[in-house]
């Protein structure tokens, strides 16, 4: 492990990459990280150039991977501005994913756009961002816009709990980021996975309130010792029944980050990324960082 591990942006000239080199600009800022902007470009194969490709378009390609590297150290150091930051470059001949992959072994955090140049997904996932937020090792900022002109650095800070072990390291990472920003934290508690009021509708005897109580019980356990650890960082928590993907999607709307854990209480070995956190990578308003529940 790296004593101070870089922050990784893949930029690929979208957009979207654009949106994921400048806030990975301002992560390193704040964390006093260097950072690596990395691009890829498509190489010969082991059987030669193929067939009908002239040789000189491979020229042309670390031609354009070379502008496109120069491109985005220049949005970094607007974003940086009169911040000291390390920036390297690196262009690689493997595709986007795999090296983004290995790289995850000893980078801080991956940024990627929420799709790439030439992908279109109808406004959903990119190939790039989910499959990083399945296979990654470290943890991986998806951007999907940076919310306009509006100054969103007072904007708080929101993260999913569950109350399963899935979530506690993406707690960790939510103050953490918080404190960083010098902003609120807002946790996010649902208390079922499933829309209760269609389960329960024939159970009137149902006591809400007092399983209520319960679930603001399980969310202050679950925060418990995070207070002590980042005094600055005020905490608010809301608590709500069901639909926890479509409750996150809604506070992002006024939030500058959303931290989730891969995989939530209902997930089983097998599902290497959660309902949840599937739902809100497809429909956030703001970047949205997953947790390794291994971190």
């Amino acid at each position: 492990m790296k004593i101070n591990p870089p922050v990784v942006v893949g930029y690929d000239g979208s957009s979207q990459s654009r949106d994921a080199v400048w806030w990975g600009a301002h992560e390193s800022a704040l964390r006093a990280a260097p950072l690596l902007l990395l691009t890829t470009m498509f190489t010969p194969t082991t059987y030669g150039v193929p067939i009908g490709m002239p040789a000189f378009y491979f020229d042309e390609q670390e031609a354009a991977a070379k502008k496109r590297l120069a491109e985005a150290t220049e949005l970094a150091k607007q974003a940086i501005g009169e911040r000291t930051v390390q920036i390297d470059v690196e262009l690689a001949s493997d595709p986007p994913i795999p090296v983004l992959r290995e790289i995850s072994k000893t980078a801080r955090v991956i940024v990627v756009g929420s799709r790439g140049h030439g992908e279109y997904t109808g406004g959903l996932l990119g190939s790039v961002s989910s499959s990083l937020a399945v296979h990654s090792l470290c943890p991986v900022a998806v951007v999907r816009g940076l919310g306009g002109d509006e100054d969103v650095s007072v904007r708080p800070v929101v993260v999913g709990v569950d109350g399963s072990v899935h979530s506690e390291p993406a707690i960790a990472t939510a103050f953490e980021e918080a404190s960083l920003r010098g902003v609120e934290l807002v946790a996010v508690h649902a208390w079922s996975d499933v829309v209760l009021d269609v389960v329960f509708s024939k159970f009137r005897e149902v006591d809400w309130r007092a399983r209520q109580d319960t679930e603001r019980a399980l969310l202050a356990e679950s925060l418990a010792g995070f207070g002590d650890r980042y005094p600055d960082v005020p905490v608010n928590t809301v608590v709500v029944k069901d639909k926890p993907g479509q409750n996150l999607v809604h506070h992002t709307e006024r939030a500058q980050l959303v931290v989730l854990g891969r995989r939530g209480r209902g997930g089983f070995s097998g599902m290497l990324l959660g309902s949840t956190c599937r739902e809100v990578l497809h429909d956030a308003h703001c970047p949205v960082l997953v947790v390794n529940s291994h971190r």
